[in-house]
């Protein structure tokens, strides 16, 4: 029996991992696994799995999380969302991360695989164009995000092969799909508050979106491939996953927009430049009359630069190919857009 522990796997995409290790319990050529899950709390009640809440700033929670469930094999998927401030993704990205390392090596784990971001290489100016794993990190982060992110894989990295561990990094980009809260959810957002008709930037910058489900495979691939065997260059290394299917920006969300039968009839179109000035005066008022924001500097930045990447490497070394095409992917996030917003969709 394989002992796995995912941390973060209540949430978005710590949840499909868990879903994709449950597949393989069910497939008698699949390797059997001992699922348990560590997060903030308990949101999915399954029997199956064993579950342990705690804080991952507490290096005594994800300690004895570590040595209860007597995993061999970690999937690190914790993370806060965007938009908080700056200490608590300090505290959590790298403290926690911190933690988590310490912990294995108490334990005696023997597999590491980070969840890191393809954001890692953007600096909130440069475009990415067809880039890999080759490219350096910023010398200015776009935001503080990216910017632990970045620390925490070089933690993760560097402790390969470090008191009997291996670990590697997966940098997925852009993650959509059913039960996403940020991506798709912010899409939807922007049409319930009736700004679907503007757009920034001419659309010409291709972007890559990544199904949710190709990711959680991706760490699959990497934990089995994860192997003390030098011939197998996984140890170590950080690897670049999307659809493989970059589009244009603007594409995205008015496909999902047009499942809510959501047509703007018009566009008002502005440039970067007149985007990044509104986006100021909206933080602005938004701090002023202590409201959420949501026209933001990095919202526009998002939307206007070219982010699209080379995932050779993760074919020729992890075997990847995205289980689900990226119309399909769309299909399934907006199908299930539709059962939770039912009075506005098809």
């Amino acid at each position: 029996m394989n002992h796995v522990l995912v941390i973060g796997g209540d949430g978005f995409l710590g949840r499909w991992i868990v879903e994709l290790l449950l597949r393989r319990n069910s497939d008698p050529n699949q390797p059997n696994y001992a699922i348990s899950i560590f997060d903030l709390q308990q949101r999915y009640f399954d029997e199956s799995l064993t579950y342990y809440t705690g804080n991952l700033t507490q290096y005594e929670d994800i300690n004895l999380a570590i040595a209860k469930s007597r995993a061999k094999t970690l999937i690190h998927t914790a993370s806060p969302p965007h938009g908080l401030n700056s200490k608590i993704y300090w505290d959590v990205n790298v403290g926690g991360t911190k933690n988590v390392l310490k912990a294995c090596v108490e334990n005696g784990v023997e597999k590491l695989v980070f969840t890191s971001s393809a954001g890692v290489l953007y600096d909130g100016i440069s475009d990415l164009v067809n880039v890999d794993e080759t490219a350096s990190f910023p010398k200015v982060f776009h935001d503080d995000y990216h910017e632990t992110k970045a620390e925490a894989e070089k933690i993760v990295l560097a402790a390969n092969r470090q008191n009997g561990l291996l670990t590697c990094a997966i940098r997925p980009s852009a993650i959509f799909g059913p039960r996403d809260q940020q991506l798709a959810a912010g899409m939807i957002k922007v049409m319930e508050r009736g700004q679907t008709k503007f757009q920034i930037g001419d659309n010409f910058n291709l972007f890559d979106f990544t199904y949710v489900e190709n990711v959680a495979y991706a760490h699959l691939l990497a934990m089995d491939k994860l192997s003390s065997d030098p011939d197998i260059k996984v140890g170590g290394e950080a690897f670049l996953i999307t659809n493989g299917t970059p589009i244009p920006f603007w594409d995205m969300p008015r496909f999902i927009w047009s499942q809510f039968n959501h047509y703007p009839p018009y566009y008002i179109k502005m440039s970067r430049t007149a985007g990044l000035a509104l986006a100021y005066c909206a933080e602005w008022a938004c701090y002023l009359l202590n409201r959420e924001q949501g026209f933001t500097r990095y919202r526009v930045k998002y939307a206007c630069s070219s982010r699209y990447f080379n995932i050779n490497k993760s074919k020729t070394i992890l075997g990847y190919s995205p289980p689900v095409d990226l119309e399909e992917g769309i299909k399934r996030t907006c199908e299930h857009l539709v059962q939770q917003n039912p009075k506005n969709g098809k």
